[in-house]
C-alpha cells in the first residue's frame, strides 16, 4: 500500500513517503531530486537516512532516496522483536514497488540486504555497492548461544534495542550470501552488477567478492558506471 509523500515543514528535512510492510510504517526519505534512474540508499545497523545527500554519491544525477529500515530513523519499531535480515529484505522490496528501477547503496547491514534485494529482484535493481558500516559482519556464520533479550521497555523510539541484538546477531552463512550473488548474475542485465567496496571483509562479504563478476572497486567509481547502464 501507497501513502501520499509528506513534505515536512523543516525546509533542511527530506520530503518524506510512508510506505506500509504489515503493519509496519516505512519512511522513505527523498534527499535529490532529478532525472534518470533512482538511487536508493540503505543505511546501517542503529542509523538512519542521513538528512543529506552523502559526499560519495552527490555526482549522481537522478533521484536520491533513503529508507528507514523498520525499528530504525522514523519508520515504525516492530513490537516485541523479530528482527532478521529477511525482514528488512521485505521493507527494502517494498521500497522497489514503491520506486520502480533503483541502483542501491548499501552500508552496513544495508550491505547485507542490498546484496538479498538484487538476487531476489535482478530485473528491478540495477547495479548494488556494498560498503563499510555498523552491522556489516551481523552474527557471523554460526548461531551463538541462546538468550533472552531484555531492553529497557517504553522508550518506543528508535533505534529500538531489540533491533539493535538481533541483527548484531543474524547469522550470515557465506553459502547463503553466494546464492544471491548467483541469482543475481543469472538474471541481471546490468554488466558487473555487484560491486564490493567495503575494506572490511567478514567470511559472508570475502565468499561474495570472490565470486565471478564481482567487482571490487570505490563507490564514485562504481557508481559512474551503473549510471550509464
Amino acid at each position: 500500500m501507497r501513502r501520499p509523500v509528506v513534505t515536512s515543514g523543516n525546509s533542511e528535512a527530506p520530503a518524506r513517503a510512508t510506505l506500509c510492510h504489515g503493519r509496519i510504517e516505512l519512511a522513505l526519505h527523498q534527499l535529490q531530486g532529478g532525472s534518470g534512474r533512482t538511487l536508493l540508499l540503505l543505511h546501517g545497523l542503529g542509523e538512519a537516512t542521513p538528512r543529506r545527500v552523502p559526499a560519495q554519491v552527490r555526482e549522481w544525477s537522478g533521484p536520491v532516496f533513503g529508507l528507514d529500515f523498520t525499528g530504525h530513523g522514523a519508520s515504525t519499531l516492530s513490537a516485541g522483536g523479530g528482527y532478521t535480515a529477511e525482514a528488512l529484505l521485505g521493507d527494502a522490496d517494498a521500497a522497489v514497488e514503491h520506486l520502480g528501477e533503483v541502483t542501491v547503496v548499501g552500508r552496513g547491514v544495508g550491505a547485507y540486504i542490498a546484496l538479498m534485494l538484487i538476487g531476489a529482484r535482478p530485473e528491478s535493481v540495477r547495479g548494488v555497492v556494498l560498503c563499510d558500516g555498523p552491522g556489516l559482519s551481523g552474527g557471523g556464520i554460526q548461531p551463538g548461544s541462546p538468550f533472552v533479550v531484555c531492553p529497557q521497555f517504553g522508550l518506543g523510539r528508535a533505534p529500538d534495542p531489540f533491533a539493535m541484538v538481533e541483527l548484531a546477531r543474524d547469522i550470515r552463512p557465506p553459502d547463503y550470501a553466494v546464492n544471491f550473488v548467483r541469482f543475481a548474475m543469472e538474471r541481471s542485465q546490468v554488466p558487473d552488477p555487484i560491486t564490493v567496496a567495503a575494506v572490511v571483509r567478514p567470511e559472508w562479504l570475502a565468499a561474495v567478492a570472490r565470486e565471478p563478476g564481482v567487482v571490487q572497486r570505490g563507490v564514485t567509481t562504481a557508481l559512474a558506471g551503473y549510471g550509464r547502464t
